[in-house]
């Protein structure tokens, strides 16, 4: 089973949740940079939550079914139509042989994801078929390519729909928790920090998102060795201005890092748009 490419849009790639235990040879963890839509579109159409799927940016994709399919598309919220006919998002809608599926520019939030009974199946490689541009892992998907699809589950799920919360198109608050550099900031600097609003620019991709706002100032000029860093560390370069490290962060960094966002503010910060205000929360 299989369906093809006609649009990938801005860039459309495979994706399950990341390949860990490879930093040591400089390779990320990767995968989905929402991790809970992902999630949640796999179970939607009954595969295991670690089944790969399609993360799309910013619509534009279309695919046809070469065999009938049940689908689901979850993430940010848009228009979907299948077979020229509207269908709703977090939810299992079946995709007929021949049927063109788009799913056009969301309205809210930046990327969709694309859940198939029995999961993409594309080539593993280092544990995972997450495309990773720093690892240099796969490539995007383009314009004819052919998508395997795997066995669909023996019984489909029985969920009609999933209540999700709508996503927040203004201002958003990322909860996080202190990070391993907090001590080369004095508190005035902490408390800016978690106090003021930042703006998130346009230099965002799926490496991390670059923020404008007060800068945050250090208490030393001395340089921090290379260490290991994560998705959702919030690293503060020489200029104050925080960076949110999302799923293809590089393995290793050399800016402090006083926050680090829990797992769903992380999936939350992947959806970000140029525009939107965030603030930071300490949590636990």
């Amino acid at each position: 089973m299989s369906f093809v490419i006609e649009a990938p849009g801005m860039m459309a790639s495979v994706q399950d949740l990341g390949r860990p235990g490879y930093a040591r040879l400089g390779v990320s963890r990767g995968g989905a940079a929402d991790r809970g839509a992902l999630r949640l579109a796999n179970r939607l159409v009954g595969n295991p939550e670690d089944a790969a799927g399609i993360e799309v940016t910013a619509g534009g994709f279309q695919a046809y079914a070469e065999r009938d399919l049940l689908l689901a598309v979850t993430g940010a919220v848009g228009p979907v139509r299948i077979g020229g006919r509207a269908v709703g998002t977090n939810a299992p809608e079946t995709w007929r042989h021949g049927e063109s599926l788009e799913i056009g520019a969301p309205t809210a939030s930046l990327r969709s994801y694309l859940g198939v009974a029995g999961g993409v199946a594309t080539t593993v490689v280092l544990g995972s078929r997450s495309y990773s541009r720093l690892g240099d892992l796969g490539a995007p998907l383009s314009a004819g390519e052919r998508v395997p699809v795997g066995r669909a589950p023996g019984k489909h799920p029985v969920v009609e729909h999933a209540a999700v919360p709508p996503p927040a198109t203004c201002e958003l608050t990322l909860a996080a928790t202190l990070g391993p550099r907090a001590g080369w900031f004095d508190e005035a600097a902490r408390a800016t920090l978690l106090a003021e609003s930042f703006t998130v620019t346009g230099e965002l991709d799926r490496t991390g998102i670059r923020l404008d706002g007060p800068a945050i100032h250090r208490m030393t000029d001395a340089e921090l060795p290379s260490e290991g860093m994560m998705r959702g560390a919030v690293q503060i370069p020489a200029g104050g201005r925080p960076i949110i490290f999302l799923s293809d962060h590089p393995a290793t960094g050399g800016y402090p890092v006083p926050l680090v966002l829990t797992p769903a503010a992380a999936d939350a910060a992947a959806q970000l748009v140029p525009g939107m205000s965030v603030r930071f929360a300490l949590c636990g």
